[in-house]
């Protein structure tokens, strides 16, 4: 497949309402948002799902405004070199109050006496007195003091640790791949977990901010909890795949598990006993929304202008200075001499580089390589025509 990015106008397609303050980003003559749009540059998306769209040939970025990529893709985004981006942290802040206020609402039973309040309805004059004599039963706990426990010191997990020592918690942090950036940001007062198991035996809450692969799909599960203290509180603001519901149903029956509070209801959930079941409003504000789309639009303009890569969930991030040179960006398998046979296919046109980069992931990598002085636009599709017959490669953009 091969694309060449010259001076076109970009179509950008939405697959859901996206915030006006993102759409704006892409509000010069450059770009149009169209809608109807069978073949577009770039696709901008919340939760729509894309599995069973076609991906048209000028397709070069999906960048979905929030963290969660499940509704895209992605292996055929790859093997199509369309890069694909997230946003992860935009949102942190709304699901970081969310959680800390379902965990003293949660705690002082504050779910249950609103449902149960709103049973006195045509009670009358007699409703002070029934509070009165009823609210013994909703009895609850200080957060203050007890141990919560963090699985995930990410950008939400990070902001929910710090603001819990603020409520005067002990809190205990697992997290074998924490970021040195949000290592910097965590305060020194987290304790370190070295295993999850530390955190299910001394934590009275536990908070879950992992996405879901493989070795963590059911980790809450009977064995889990098993190790944890009798009545603990679990929140789930990630995803319901990260939770056995079978045995958390059996583990909140027997009072193992105290409560759970769960962002992701379903008709399992909702039948078992002793759960807080919210409509998914984790990253539901106003500012959470424009935030997401912000980032999202801009990382995608960023790309299609300059070829550079921030969060991109399946291209290696890649940054270079862009000065106006000519620019190829090829997108290729991670094997070796992929560079050299590149630049060789630069210096068939008597070219020198100005500048280049090179990072891989995983099975792929991703080389940019500027261009040193004036470029004739009619070397261009030759040096298109060299790279793409190269073997490995999957795509090349000219910027």
């Amino acid at each position: 497949m091969s694309i060449v990015t010259l001076d076109k106008v970009k179509q950008i397609k939405t697959l859901n309402n996206i915030a006006e303050s993102g759409l704006n980003v892409f509000n010069n003559d450059n770009y149009t948002i169209d809608n109807d749009s069978e073949n577009p540059d770039a696709i901008l998306l919340r939760s729509f799902n894309m599995h069973s769209l076609e991906l048209g040939d000028n397709l070069k970025a999906i960048a979905r405004a929030g963290a969660g990529v499940n509704n895209i893709p992605i292996e055929r985004c790859t093997e199509r070199g369309i890069v694909v981006f997230n946003t992860p942290g935009a949102n942190a802040n709304a699901v970081k109050e969310l959680v800390l206020t379902s965990l003293i609402a949660s705690s002082r039973n504050v779910f249950a006496g609103i449902q149960w309040t709103r049973t006195l309805v045509d009670e009358g004059d007699q409703i002070p007195k029934l509070v009165e004599a009823g609210k013994k039963q909703f009895v609850g706990k200080e957060i203050k003091g007890k141990t919560l426990g963090v699985i995930g010191l990410g950008a939400i997990g990070a902001l929910v640790a710090n603001d819990a020592l603020d409520l005067d918690m002990d809190v205990i942090g697992y997290d074998p791949y924490i970021s040195v950036d949000l290592a910097w940001k965590l305060s020194r007062n987290v304790k370190r977990a070295m295993t999850l198991e530390q955190v299910f035996a001394n934590a009275d809450y536990i908070t879950v901010h992992v996405p879901v692969v493989e070795s963590t799909k059911g980790m809450f599960n009977a064995e889990a909890f098993k190790l944890m203290k009798p009545g603990v509180h679990i929140l789930n603001f990630s995803r319901g795949e990260l939770v056995n519901e079978a045995d958390m149903a059996d583990a909140l029956e027997s009072g193992i598990v105290g409560k759970y509070i769960t962002d992701f209801p379903n008709e399992n959930v909702l039948k078992m006993k002793n759960t807080v079941c919210i409509p998914h409003l984790g990253a539901s504000t106003e500012e959470s929304e424009e935030n997401c789309a912000i980032m999202a639009a801009r990382q995608m303009k960023e790309f299609l202008e300059t070829g550079n890569i921030k969060n991109s969930v399946n291209f290696p991030n890649a940054y270079l200075e862009y000065t106006g040179k000519r620019r190829l960006a090829v997108f290729h398998k991670n094997v070796p001499n992929m560079v050299g046979q590149i630049t060789a296919a630069v210096s068939n046109y008597d070219l020198n580089i100005a500048d280049m980069v090179n990072r891989s992931r995983g099975d792929y990598a991703y080389t940019m390589i500027d261009l040193d002085g004036e470029v004739n636009g009619d070397v261009l599709p030759g040096i298109e025509e060299k790279i793409n017959q190269i073997a490995n490669v999957v795509t090349i953009n000219i910027f």
